[in-house]
């Protein structure tokens, strides 16, 4: 948003939210000692990844006045996170009405954005949020709140530097961090999945839905896409309004899955309540959603299915895939599809082993399936990382790596652990203010010695010597 164009109802809310914080006595003054290492400043906690939940974590800390932290985004300005690069919704899925990282402050919520700039009446036709304009909004929620985001940052290395001590190997430089937040989003913990026989194709045949896509060059085309979740239709949507000649959707199961379980339960009780569940409730309940799965949104279909050329094809799995001389050949137990190009909406699964970030400390990190026996065996569970209650990893073997314990995972692999509170908008502001206020708590506990030195060496008197008159 330019502020040549800033429409001026945005000063008013910016006051407003400015008032709310004063009343609050928000954010607190500073009150973490500064630290040196290696003649160098220390920072107390670095923030990997400078969306939605990267800004929501640095905006908690901020206001609980832990202010020494940097923020690392190695996308430019503008283009964090998903919403204006590989997310192909028209809109949000989340209502409009949701407070996402507002932090329980009204002023901060999208919309009060909203109406200072178009009015209550507009916001109450809006339908859903179109992602673009939730990407203009968390440009907004950056600037007010003012978090220094540092773009075209890369972090290449994170490897314990002293028991108390990360050093953090990036694109601007070396960083050393008491703290450091995985704020990575889906694919933070691992990246894209194909399925073992996508490998059958040349890469100039095949995509995953997460990548950069030339949609424009399959004008004309035969495009097919495996699955039939929210991202899988997004990109058939996006096939078809570029033009392509025709669109096939590949599906296993025998019909769509019609019903969203977790959102049927939603309530504080289950943001606030998740953590607190044995282990083997926490599964039973993740493992009926997972395998339920999640309807793709009425919109996205209706948004493919209002193409005549557009083909759903359930009991549909790939039995074999081959190319030869530009074209896809791929066959399912119904029949055989001649492709010119086919995307994979196959979502992401946690692989350490692909983030090289992590390579000091992936063969340390203990993941669920590493210590926990299911009654109902799930992958994609079992390799969900093992979180402590301040979202910290744990050590698989304890002692081996006891800097595990100051890495902390906002990301989505964390759901498992702590419910859905760090890769989605309806609980992040619950997420956020959790990590913030553990990370408050162990800062306060590492330094206690500081803390009560600057207790004993308080002397401002409250009481002046002139309080009570003499009398005779």
């Amino acid at each position: 948003m330019l502020d040549a164009v800033r429409p001026p109802g945005l000063d008013a809310l910016e006051a407003r939210l400015r008032e709310d914080l004063g009343y609050l006595e928000m954010p607190a003054k500073p009150w973490v000692p500064a630290r040196r290492h290696a003649g160098q400043a220390v920072t107390d906690a670095v923030i990997i990844g400078g969306g939605m939940c990267g800004l929501a974590v640095a905006a908690a800390l901020q206001l609980l006045g832990i202010t020494n932290i940097r923020v690392l985004d190695r996308a430019p300005a503008g283009q964090e996170g998903p919403w204006v690069t590989f997310a192909r919704m028209e809109t949000l899925r989340s209502p409009k009405t949701l407070a996402g990282p507002a932090l329980d402050l009204p002023a901060l919520t999208f919309r009060a954005w909203y109406e200072h700039q178009h009015g209550a009446a507009a916001f109450a036709a809006l339908g859903k949020i179109p992602r673009g304009m939730w990407m203009d909004y968390l440009v907004w929620y950056r600037k007010v709140m003012g978090i220094a985001v540092e773009n075209g940052v890369t972090v290449t290395a994170i490897r314990p530097e002293t028991e108390a001590l990360f050093a953090l190997e990036t694109t601007a430089g070396r960083i050393f961090a008491r703290r450091v937040v995985l704020a990575t989003g889906r694919d933070g913990l691992g990246g894209p999945w194909l399925p073992e026989i996508a490998y059958a194709l040349p890469p100039a045949l095949r995509a995953h839905s997460r990548d950069t896509i030339d949609f424009s060059a399959l004008a004309g085309k035969r495009v097919g896409v495996v699955g039939a979740g929210a991202s899988a239709m997004d990109n058939a949507a996006a096939a078809l309004e570029a033009g392509c000649g025709r669109l096939d959707m590949f599906v296993r199961r025998a019909e769509l899955p019609r019903v969203n379980k977790f959102t049927g339960i939603g309530s504080p009780g289950v943001v606030h309540g998740f953590a607190g569940l044995p282990d083997d409730w926490k599964w039973r309940f993740l493992d009926l959603v997972l395998s339920a799965q999640t309807p793709p949104p009425r919109d996205s279909t209706l948004r493919v299915s209002r193409f005549p050329h557009a083909h759903l094809h359930l009991g549909s799995p790939i039995r074999a895939l081959s190319a030869e001389g530009g074209e896809i050949r791929l066959e399912t137990p119904k029949s055989v599809f001649g492709l010119d190009f086919l995307i994979f909406g196959t979502g992401f699964r946690v692989d350490l082993a692909a983030r090289p970030e992590l390579a000091h400390l992936a063969p340390h990190i203990r993941l669920w399936g590493d210590r926990f026996v299911a009654e109902r065996p799930n992958e994609e569970l079992a390799t969900s990382p093992d979180l402590d209650p301040g979202f910290a990893f744990q050590e698989k073997v304890p002692g081996n790596c006891p800097s595990l314990a100051r890495l902390h995972c906002f990301n989505y692999p964390a759901t498992l652990s702590h419910g859905k509170l760090s890769g989605d908008i309806p609980a992040v502001s619950a997420g956020a203010k959790r990590l913030a206020r553990f990370l408050a708590r162990a800062f306060f506990v590492e330094d206690k010695e500081q803390h009560f030195a600057n207790l004993k060496a308080y002397e401002t008197p409250e009481l002046q010597g002139d309080e009570w008159p003499e009398r005779a």
